[in-house]
């Protein structure tokens, strides 16, 4: 039996001289949350706010000042569409006036002014966090495939929770994150294991998958963050160079299987690179890349005539295209390796 499997949720171990806390079946690299003060939740607020508008669509950072035009805009748009961007413009103008209005509520206490949670410009933060944490549904991540809602709820976490339990949110969520990895690179393996073409690919998506994790679980004020980045950096690299084997005269489906084979290796290097970076799970995007890694799989699975040593699929199906062969049985012809995979 697996002894993490006995592990219960939240305990902490020192692991190769690091504190970790396990969450989610995952031993994660543990920090010490800063002191519950209005200072300290308006740098995390920050900090949050700026790593959210790195990861969404262009054009979201609306200033606070401009609040009332972005919701002008919002509320008059007709046209869906622009109606969906446009409420994500005023999502971004949202937080940044909670940003704008928690600086000035930390200023005030810094002269002496008590702030209590029930103060009113506590309150408008908390309205402006909560607004923009509904309209985040309609902001999409910067690949355009699919919202992050994960972020949009972070800078909201940070103001209505005190620190610690917001840090163990976010270990709940890198957890959530590692799996996401180890999902999406082990369907990539898996794809390629029957492909001799592809050996040798196997040792650069684990290594691959190893440095995304320790990406995942490093913060950027860390000093770990220079090994962590640069391994996972050069990982990726290693990941985009690997080639296929070819025959030396390779035919038609062995060059389409070894094209569309690179094609997924880049997509799921992007992928794990857009979850990694986010520290947030994809799951839309994951679940649409698996698929096609198993039609890929199941397209390019040995077949029986393959096995009997007739000759490629492509060719077959081009010869039987010309000249009338296949339909005489009554059966309409095999298709084209293209369109099994496509």
């Amino acid at each position: 039996m697996n002894q993490d499997s006995l592990v219960s949720e939240g305990s902490k171990r020192a692991i190769d001289g690091c504190w970790c806390v396990f969450y989610g079946g995952y031993w994660i690299k543990a920090y010490d949350a800063p002191a519950n003060t209005l200072l300290a939740k308006k740098s995390l607020i920050e900090a949050l706010t700026r790593r959210l508008f790195n990861h969404v669509e262009h054009g979201l950072n609306i200033p606070g000042c401009r609040l009332g035009e972005a919701r002008r805009a919002f509320d008059e748009e007709t046209d869906p569409p622009k109606k969906r961007v446009k409420g994500a413009m005023l999502a971004g103008a949202l937080f940044n006036r909670a940003t704008d209005v928690f600086t000035k509520a930390v200023e005030l206490q810094a002269m002496g002014v008590e702030i209590r949670a029930d103060n009113d410009l506590m309150r408008q933060c908390g309205d402006h966090l909560q607004e923009a944490l509904a309209l985040g549904r309609l902001v999409l991540h910067r690949s355009g495939e699919e919202g992050i809602d994960e972020l949009w709820g972070e800078p909201f976490k940070a103001f209505a929770f005190p620190i610690e339990d917001f840090y163990k949110s976010r270990y709940v969520k890198i957890a959530a994150t590692m799996r996401d990895v180890d999902r999406i690179c082990d369907a990539l393996a898996a794809a390629f294991d029957d492909a001799p073409m592809f050996a040798g690919l196997e040792p650069s998506i684990e290594a691959f998958a190893r440095a995304a994790k320790v990406k995942c679980e490093t913060l950027q004020t860390d000093a770990e963050i220079f090994d962590a980045w640069s391994s996972f950096v050069s990982a990726a690299e290693t990941l985009s160079a690997f080639q296929p084997l070819l025959s030396q005269r390779p035919s038609l489906d062995e060059r389409l299987r070894a094209s569309h084979g690179l094609q997924l290796v880049a997509g799921g290097k992007e992928l794990v690179s857009s979850i990694t970076r986010a520290r947030a799970p994809m799951p839309k995007s994951t679940r649409e890349f698996i698929e096609r890694l198993d039609l890929y799989r199941a397209a390019w699975a040995p077949r029986a005539s393959d096995r009997a040593g007739l000759p490629p699929l492509s060719s077959r199906v081009v010869g039987a295209s010309r000249s009338g062969e296949g339909a005489s049985h009554g059966l309409p012809p095999e298709p084209a390796a293209e369109e099994r995979y496509l």
